[in-house]
Order: structure tokens, then sequence, then C-alpha cells
């Protein structure tokens, strides 16, 4: 009988075959799964699922010219694996280290460093199962390396236990780790920072040094070309790219877009593996938003502080520039500032250089606030520009009281005043006589017209309402000091708006700042031209004949020469107002009280005076220790500055005199006027 086709010696032969490949194969999976399991580990993590962001480009904040204020420039953070890196590598080290302006040694010390160790105490995120999973973002957990602030919205969209993942992090803000750690308690570094701010062109130099291991992730930061420029106005964002202050702030919402994502994988030269992508969503593009600030004018309203500053030494200035036809605002400065670039290295006792003091501190008026009473008492009808008024007497009758009238600060040459001398001598007791005239309810009531007392609506700078107290809380004396500007407060923007009042045509406008918001394609999604009115003070013809009124302020017979500019009709008042500061009294106790040495001097006014065409104020807080006899008048300190800037905007801004015109209404004024 046959034996078959194959002999023993080959079944024989056969079964070994097959015993040993079996062996082999067992031996292997021994290896793999047990002797050199966690090498292999390593590796695949190299390989790992990630949520890839992608970050958004906030928008710019541009000027009313389009002129860049506010930008975003792509970065890029590098940094470096330290387990990818390759021996053969070593040579371009140097080179490396030129490139980042670092020295080599600590490159070195970076690249050679590939362990962390044992960590003492672990999170109780990290001690999850979700944080010890394999799929750990690593791009999204840190916003301080990579710029990047991960929007809530898209976090509730990742995969389950994503969210836990993001709070895995190192206490070296410069380090990713690996999940794991060894058997000695160490765990892998990852990654880890070597300069967060390279170029785009340094960058492709880095690549062509071919040095695996080291990559980089593009962002976007924050940069203010014009440093200070429109500090207190365009704000800034923070090291975490979050808006902190100023338009960056306001607008924030315009300006952020949205960052967009993805559910990939990446190789272990930080390569995205596309085919292994599953989810996207792209990112959206912050829109831009123009303002109505002018640079230029901006600029001649920064070196102008700059030179009160020098000469003066004040506690602080500000100056305000905008358009009265409309309530927008083309400067906005104060002094001191600071360079938005470097908003972190500002010392923390001079933080108040931070501050937008144009509307978040508030200051006594003074005697520009008498265009409130003066214009409320024409406007009622109780008085002409030639209405007479005693303003020698000391003492007046008033519902049943004696009150004794505040002092003069100039002297007169005749004891009677018409209301238009009243304004351009800037007396204290005509002031008084025609604030009760009008009595107080009145006296409070137009000057919350005029805006005081009461927000204005400017979006950015912490604005604040100032103090008015309704008139049940006056004392009796009230009543003669308020029409003065005395015993309320005011920020600065409420008084310049106040005298462009006048400048309208009777109208408060609201403040605005913003004038148009594009979209990343340039396509304009909003656009605004006309001002929004908040209410009308006084009519038209008040205002106008205010205006003639105020011209001779800026007058050889006026309290302000200074402020005249040539070949112009100017219109303003003056202001000095006391301080008031802490004074030991004998008992031992701190009061305050109104000081002589410590005054706060100002100057807003507005030309041509028939046609205004832009309101200026300049405000001067504490310069008496450097001003002329040691006292900070209006008329010294203030005036001139406002000369200085005017004339250097009527080519900028096609200013025209209408001198002409205005002294013929000066003239219908006074004739019309008379009752």
């Amino acid at each position: 009988m046959s034996k078959g086709f194959a002999s023993s010696y080959r079944i024989v032969l056969l079964a070994a075959g097959l015993l040993i490949s079996f062996g082999a194969l067992g031996a292997r999976l021994v290896y793999l799964h047990v002797i050199n399991r966690d090498e292999l580990l390593q590796s695949v993590t190299k390989a790992r699922r990630q949520v890839i962001v992608e970050t958004a480009r906030r928008g710019d904040i541009l000027d009313a010219r389009g002129a860049i204020l506010a930008t975003s420039r792509s970065l890029v953070v590098l940094g470096v694996d330290p387990s990818s890196l390759r021996p053969q590598d070593r040579k371009k080290w140097p080179q490396l280290a030129a490139l980042l302006s670092m020295p080599e040694d600590e490159l070195r010390r970076i690249f050679t460093t590939k362990f962390r160790g044992p960590v003492m105490a672990t999170s109780a995120s990290a001690a999850s199962p979700a944080a010890r999973s394999t799929d750990l973002v690593f791009n999204l957990k840190r916003p301080s390396v990579d710029g990047i602030v991960a929007d809530p919205a898209a976090i509730t969209k990742l995969p389950t236990g994503a969210v836990d993942d993001l709070r895995v992090e190192d206490e070296d803000a410069d380090l990713e780790l690996d999940p794991e750690a060894d058997v000695q308690g160490r765990r892998a570094i990852r990654w880890a920072k070597l300069r967060e701010d390279v170029s785009e062109s340094i960058f492709a130099e880095v690549e062509r040094l071919g040095i695996r291991g080291v990559y980089g992730q593009r962002v976007y930061r924050r940069a203010y070309p014009n440093n200070q420029l429109a500090a207190h106005v365009v704000g800034y964002v923070d090291r975490e790219q979050r808006p902190a202050a100023g338009m960056e702030y306001y607008a924030d919402f315009y300006l952020r877009g949205q960052s967009g994502w993805r559910v990939g994988e990446r190789d272990g030269r930080n390569r995205e593996l596309a085919q292994f992508r599953t989810r996207e969503v792209p990112r959206t593009d912050g829109y831009s938003v123009m303002l109505s600030i002018d640079s230029t004018v901006q600029d001649i309203v920064e070196q102008e502080l700059a030179v009160i500053g020098q000469k003066y030494q004040p506690l602080k200035a500000t100056i305000i520039v905008s358009d009265p036809r409309t309530g927008f605002i083309l400067g906005m400065g104060n002094y001191p500032s600071f360079n938005l670039n470097e908003f972190n290295k500002v010392p923390k006792e001079e933080a108040a250089r931070m501050k937008n003091v144009a509307v978040a501190d508030i200051y006594e008026p003074g005697s520009v606030f008498k265009i409130v009473a003066t214009a409320g008492a024409m406007e009622e009808g109780l008085v002409n520009p030639a209405s007479r008024f005693n303003c020698t007497i000391e003492r007046i009758d008033y519902k049943g009281r004696t009150l004794k009238l505040p002092g003069e600060d100039h002297r007169f040459e005749h004891d009677e005043l018409t209301v238009a001398e009243i304004i351009s001598h800037s007396s204290n007791r005509g002031a008084a006589q025609l604030g009760m005239l009008l009595g107080a309810d009145r006296l409070y009531r137009y000057a919350g017209a005029f805006g005081f007392g009461k927000m204005l609506g400017f979006p950015v700078g912490g604005e604040v309402a100032g103090i008015l107290a309704k008139p049940e809380k006056w004392y009796p004396i009230d009543i003669t000091r308020i029409p003065m500007g005395q015993t309320i407060a005011a920020t600065a923007l409420q008084m310049h708006q106040a005298m462009g009042v006048i400048a309208s045509g009777g109208i408060l406008w609201r403040p605005q700042i913003i004038r148009q918001i594009r979209d990343g394609s340039g396509e304009i999604v909003f656009h605004r031209i006309d001002g929004i009115a908040i209410n009308r003070a006084v009519s038209e013809r008040t205002a106008q004949t205010m205006a003639a009124m105020l011209m001779g302020v800026a007058s050889k017979e006026g309290t302000a020469p200074e402020a005249a500019i040539e070949g112009f009709d100017v219109a303003g008042k003056t202001g000095t107002s006391q301080k008031f500061m802490p004074e030991v009294m004998p008992n031992g106790t701190t009061k305050l009280l109104p000081s002589h040495t410590h005054h706060v001097a100002s100057f807003v006014g507005f030309f041509p005076a028939s046609r205004p065409q832009v309101v200026i104020s300049v405000i001067v807080d504490d310069a008496d220790a450097h001003a002329p006899n040691g006292r900070a008048y209006g008329a010294k300190v203030a005036a001139p500055s406002f000369k200085h800037i005017g004339e250097q905007l009527i080519p900028i801004l096609d200013i025209k005199s209408n001198r002409a015109v205005v002294r013929t209404n000066l003239l219908v004024a006074k004739e019309g006027g008379r009752r």
C-alpha cells in the first residue's frame, strides 16, 4: 500500500518549519509588547490624534484716513522635540543659535534636556483616565505659548474627553511633556520653546537648515506701529492676546474673529497627516474698525502735550479736538502717556498714565462753565448781550437770604458790565447774578442739557458722570458758585462737549469715535457719517449770540488774547479753578481746602466762530510750580496751546476764514437781542 506523496522526513521538516515560524512570531510579540514596550509607545504617540486650531487673525484698527493704528503680525513660535533630534544635525546648532540671536549654550541645554524630573503632585484632571489618554491636545492647552485662546463654543464641539485633555499642563509654560511618566517618574519633553517671536523670513532660513525636530507654530501677535499714538483711545491686548483696554476691548466682538479647528493627526516631525483629518471648521478673521481719529491731528495733539509736559511739568494734561457738526472726535490725548507695545513695562507706581483721564477723571471746570448760566438766561429771555449788572457789589439778597458773592479774579474799569463783558472779562459776580436770575431748578436743567452730571456715551476709557447735585441738595451759597464752575465736577470731555453745544448751533452731540467697520474682504458692514444728537440744549439763535460774545474772550480786551489766531475769529472761554488739597488743621485733623498754589488751567474754544469746523479743549492740571508768577492761569498756560494747535489744523482740515460774516452776526446779535 502506498504511503502517500510526502515522506516522513518531509512531514517532520514542514512541522519543524512551522514551529520555528510560530516561535519567532511569539518571540517578536514578546519583544514588542514586553521588552521594548516603552520605546515603541513613544514613537506611537508621535502620530496621535489632535485637535489642531487655526487661529483667526484679529482685525486692524484704522484712523480716519486708513492708516493702521493696531494690527496683527504673523509670527512663529519656534520649538524643538528633543527626542526627534538627529546626531548628524548637531553641526547646524550654532547656525540656528545665530539665527535666533540666542546663546549657543542655552540652545544646547534645551536640545539636550529630554526629560523632566518626577512630578510631586498632579492635578485631578491629570490623574483622570481621560487625561492619561494618548489623544492629548498640546496645541490648545497653553495660550501663553501659541497665542491661542480656545473658543468655549468650539470646545463644546470637541470629541468626548477632549476638554479634560486640554487641562493637562506642566508648570513650565515653555514645555510640553509626555502625559505618561517612565518607571523613574520622569516625563519626556515633547516640545520646548526656543523663541516666540520669530519672523517669517527667519523661519524660512530655519527651515532651510533642515534640523529634524525643530518646528514652528504660526500665530498672530498684536502690534502698534505708532507706539504711543492715541494710546488711551486705541487700547491694547495683553500678552495672552486678550483685549484689556480702549477700542481693543470695546470693539472686541468685531475685531477678534473666530478661530477654526480640525481633528487630525501629526507625525513625529509635527507635519499634519491630511489623510487622517476627520472634522474641520474654517476660521473667520476679525473685522477692521475705522475710527474718526485723524493720525495727523492726533500727532499734533500729542506733540503739544509733550511741550506742555516739558515746560510746565503738570500732574496731567488733556487735549481734545472734535468736529462740532457731528460730535466725532478727531484727536484725544493725555499727558503722561505710554507705549502700547510696552504696556507691561509701565511701573505699578505710574499705572495712572494708562488711564484715559479725558473721560475718567473729574475736575471743577471753573469759568468755562459760565457759558451754561449765560446761555440759559438768554434762552429764557431774561437778558440780552447788552443787559447790565453791577459787578462790584459783595452781597446780594436772594429768596430771603443775603448771600456773599464770590471775589473777582480781574479788575474792571466800570462798576457795571454787560452780559457780553461778563463773558469776555470772566466776571464771577456777573455769572453768579445770571445764575440767580435763572434760579436753581432752571440752572440745574440747563447744566444737564449741556451734558453735565451724566454719561455722554463715549465708548472707551471708563467714562464717569461727574458730579452735579440736585437743587434740593444745594447749600444756599451754591447758587452763586455753580454758575462760575465751582461745587460741581466734570470730565474734560463733558466740558468739551458743552462748548460744542455753542459751536453746533445749540445741539449736544454724543461724542463718537467709530466711523466704519469692514469685514475681511474690505466690504463695509457699518458706516456712520451723521452725528447722534443727545438733545437740543438751546436754540440756534442763542448759540449764535453766545458764539459772537465768546469772540470777545480771545480779543485784546478779553481774558485770553493769547488764543487769537491771525485771520480767524476765535470763540472760547478760559478757566482757572482751585484744586482742593489736604491741609492739616490745628487740632491734627486733615481737611480738604481750596488751594492758592494748585490750579487746573483750561481754555476751550472753537473757530471759525460763524461756521465752526473744530472745537479744541486744553486742560492742564497742577502746572503752578513752573507757571508765570507761580499760578497757572488758563490764559497763560492753556490758551497758547489752543492757538498753536489751531494754526496747524487750518491747512490739514482746510479751514476757511469767515471773519466778515462773524462781525455781521455780532452786530445783528447785539441789535436784535435788545429787549
